[in-house]
């Protein structure tokens, strides 16, 4: 009951966060938050780890083919690679463009182009290493903790801190909750929003977590009924690490055919003009869709 209640307190403080408060005014403050996830790095400097197969089985990893181990490649990229993503860096970028007064779209202001796109260039290559190696620390912390002592099903957040036992005793669960209150309080605005930014697109409403809420009802609508039926998951028999799981599992499989078009789009000239990707950048936007396109395939066709 009070797993409940803490659950429930925490998303309606988040809910009435996102909604009441411009979200540039607090997201920066809650970044450093998520550094606590990094004591999973610690982790590793308490416990034996080997080194040479840990290395080896990073750039070669070993498994058995077959369904399962289709759905958690899939969802390994579909953590990363998200379809919401999509419509979340884009419709910030707007924003955060019209809050700034004298700025304009780059096909209207080129010669500001360059530095604009250094600057997002640099900040979605920070953000994703940083998530991927917070990520590597977290599988390598609890394999050589968790999985070694035979614990290979995780139900709870609860289960997962215990891998920070080797560290900080029963002091990891405060570590561990801070990153998870960090990152709740980032990801929910994101998984919410993403979702209320393609609907209200798509519906033709206003939008954008800048506006009050007098002024985009239907937008904040959409992300409170989100949030609500989240929250109702808690209080259902359905265990939140696999639906986790399979959500990431889902979201690899949307972000596929999401993939081609936008890759075919910023292949084009006459869709991008000067901004037109790269050839190393398209290249590893198709080798990305094809292995999350061959999983996805490996994981619906029996063998």
């Amino acid at each position: 009951v009070d797993r409940h209640l803490m659950t429930t307190s925490f998303v309606l403080a988040t809910l009435l966060l996102q909604v009441f408060v411009p979200y540039h005014r607090y997201v920066f403050f809650l970044k450093w938050l998520t550094l606590s996830l990094l004591a999973y790095a610690a982790v590793l400097f308490t416990v034996h780890v080997p080194w040479r197969q840990v290395a080896l089985r990073t750039v070669w990893p070993h498994f058995t083919p077959g369904a399962s181990s289709a759905a958690v490649v899939l969802g390994v990229f579909g953590t990363t690679i998200s379809p919401y993503l999509f419509f979340w860096q884009a419709s910030e970028e707007v924003e955060d463009m019209q809050a700034k007064h004298g700025s304009a779209p780059l096909v209207t202001d080129p010669h500001a182009a360059s530095t604009e796109l250094r600057r997002i260039r640099w900040d979605t290559w920070s953000g994703m290493f940083y998530s991927d190696i917070t990520a590597w620390f977290i599988i390598l912390a609890t394999g050589v903790t968790l999985h070694v002592a035979g614990v290979t099903d995780i139900n709870t957040a609860a289960q997962a801190a215990s891998a920070l036992r080797p560290l900080a005793g029963d002091f990891a669960y405060l570590l561990f909750a801070v990153g998870i209150f960090a990152v709740g309080l980032i990801g929910v605005p994101v998984l919410a929003g993403s979702g209320a930014y393609a609907l209200s697109e798509a519906m033709g409403w206003k939008e954008g977590l800048e506006r009050p809420v007098a002024d985009a009802r239907g937008f904040y609508g959409i992300i409170a009924a989100s949030v609500l039926v989240a929250l109702a998951l808690q209080y259902s028999p359905i265990s939140p690490m696999r639906a986790l799981f399979w959500s990431a599992v889902i979201n690899g499989m949307v972000a596929v055919p999401l993939m081609v078009v936008v890759i075919v789009l910023v292949s084009k000239p006459a869709v991008m003009g000067p901004f037109t990707a790269s050839r190393p950048v398209r290249a590893l936007g198709w080798t990305a869709t094809a292995v999350m396109g061959g999983a996805a395939l490996s994981m619906l066709i029996p063998h």
